[in-house]
């Protein structure tokens, strides 16, 4: 199958007493249609990075498992055709495909190589033929969902958000109770080795579960922005999480704190808001006139974002007048 590098697994799936529902997911897709993906702002991510992977990484990985085009459609007008090539067709698009992949491994080595230039740029020229990694998460999905599984668009987009649509439709989120936490990776979290980890930083022999809690958010949220070097599988070194979760709170590196997330109190959903225009008949909004959508924090329903848990995590600059 020419798809069977475009996946979709969900790693935590919770829903709330009202209904509210959040979900993360670890997606691959090609590279390509990563900017689409990243259009739609509902939605939390933290993705492979160029910048971060070494270069001997991405060049095995595009030499062993490229990005192929899953279907070669013809030339059309517009941004969707309808026809495909087929028969020898294929084969020739595929092989002309895979000679510019090789030119590109040549020149990004060439680069590398021979003269030493930062991995930053040589991975640049081989993003066309690789596949990305991203972990996502959100509550609201209907938005994505009704754009990107849908015939009109993109063919790779397409493919991942049917796959996507599949395993949230046949997910059965876990009901979490006020004040209980949806974190990716957890239920995977070596209960043994949390405790261990209690002792050694805080000579704390009988953690309560809220202490479970607090750590293993914190590892999650470390696993979240290691997937930016592709390690966030690595080994459970919580104590090495737990300094990464540290280090990125200190220098207001955020996104990855964004996937982690409280259930909402009864307090805490009628305070939350966004302030809502109610339109006239020409759709502008009238004046001092609106209403308050309620249970909002950041980008999720329901769910206090651990972001929004942190002073100044919207950083300020006084350079700007």
């Amino acid at each position: 199958m020419r798809d069977k590098y475009i996946k979709a697994e969900i790693i935590a799936d919770s829903i709330t007493d009202r209904g509210n529902r959040l979900t993360t997911f670890v997606v691959t897709c090609p590279r390509i249609v990563l900017a689409e993906f990243n259009t739609h702002r509902m939605l939390s991510r933290n993705s492979a990075s160029s910048r971060a992977i070494p270069f001997e990484t991405m060049l095995e990985k595009v030499i062993s498992d490229p990005f192929i085009p899953i279907k070669w459609q013809k030339d059309h007008k517009g941004m969707q055709g309808s026809e495909y090539l087929s028969g020898r067709d294929v084969e020739f698009a595929d092989n002309t495909w895979l000679r510019a992949r090789d030119k590109a491994v040549l020149e990004a080595k060439m680069l590398n190589h021979n003269i030493g230039v930062t991995k930053q740029f040589c991975n640049r020229l081989l993003e066309p033929f690789l596949y990305h990694t991203i972990i996502v998460t959100a509550s609201e999905w209907e938005n994505f969902f009704a754009l990107r599984a849908h015939e009109a668009a993109e063919i790779h987009i397409q493919n991942l958000a049917f796959k996507m649509l599949d395993e949230y439709n046949n997910s059965t989120p876990k009901l979490l109770k006020e004040g209980e936490w949806h974190i990716p990776f957890g239920d995977n979290m070596n209960h043994g080795k949390l405790r261990d980890l209690f002792w050694e930083i805080y000579q704390n022999q009988d953690p309560s579960y809220n202490d479970y809690q607090k750590e293993q958010v914190k590892i999650a949220t470390a696993r979240c922005a290691r997937v930016s070097y592709l390690n966030y599988e690595g080994g459970d070194d919580y104590k090495k999480d737990i300094e990464l979760h540290d280090r990125l709170a200190s220098m207001g590196h955020w996104s990855p704190f964004e996937h982690c997330a409280r259930v909402m109190t009864e307090v805490e959903y009628n305070t939350y808001s966004y302030n809502m225009p109610i339109l006239d008949e020409k759709n502008q909004p009238i004046p001092n006139v609106g209403t308050s959508d309620f249970g909002w924090s950041g980008n999720f329903k329901g769910f206090v974002q651990y972001r929004k848990m942190f002073t100044g995590e919207n950083k300020s600059d006084a350079r700007v007048l």
